[in-house]
């Protein structure tokens, strides 16, 4: 993990539909929502920093809202793929599922239970439990799942992939293939089989 986007999130934007609309929460400074405006998404970036959401505009819209402190800020929109990283407010666990639009996908990353033998969070409020991820998307289709341990640096994580199925004549295709961004691919790559 670097500066750039998570590798979760490389992975699996080939789930998301070109030009789709991304709901990036606890956006800070923008990595992931520079990442993803950069290859061509229209993106919706939400944080309690607004000297962060400032150094967005012009890249996504920004909205300044106290996750934790107000009422949800999204009421009633929906979004082709909702991503949050490094980021857990139990209460804010069924809006964010919720936000998940039709044919879209859940992008969900954050510290598990284990972190706080390595460094921080350490604390079990910001620590999943063991498969909380998945307690958390049922009812959505599960592409990916992990629960485990990453080294550089050492951490604990959960990390999803959940879509939330459209009825159809046949089955989506949703590609467990690597995404194509890993290795330089471009905005022109971004192909869902779905």
């Amino acid at each position: 993990m670097s500066g750039g986007a998570s590798d979760w999130l490389l992975r699996w934007a080939h789930l998301i539909p070109p030009g789709g609309r991304v709901l990036d929460v606890a956006a800070g400074f923008g990595r992931h929502t520079r990442w993803l405006a950069s290859h061509g998404f229209a993106v919706t970036a939400v944080d309690r920093d607004a000297a962060a959401m400032a150094m967005l505009a012009g890249v996504a819209e920004t909205i300044v809202a106290d996750l934790e402190g107000q009422p949800w800020p999204l009421p009633g929109r929906r979004f082709d793929a909702v991503l949050v990283t490094h980021y857990l407010w139990r209460p804010l666990l069924p809006a964010i599922v919720e936000a998940v639009d039709a044919g879209g996908v859940l992008l969900y990353e954050t510290f598990a239970a284990g972190n706080e033998t390595v460094g921080r969070p350490a604390r079990p409020d910001f620590l999943l439990a063991p498969g909380e991820l998945l307690a958390v998307a049922a009812g959505l289709h599960v592409v990916a799942f992990e629960d485990g341990f990453l080294s550089d640096p050492d951490r604990f994580v959960q990390r999803i992939a959940a879509v939330r199925e459209v009825r159809a004549a046949t089955p989506p295709r949703h590609s467990l293939a690597r995404g194509a961004h890993g290795a330089g691919g471009d905005a022109g790559s971004l192909e869902s089989t779905g």
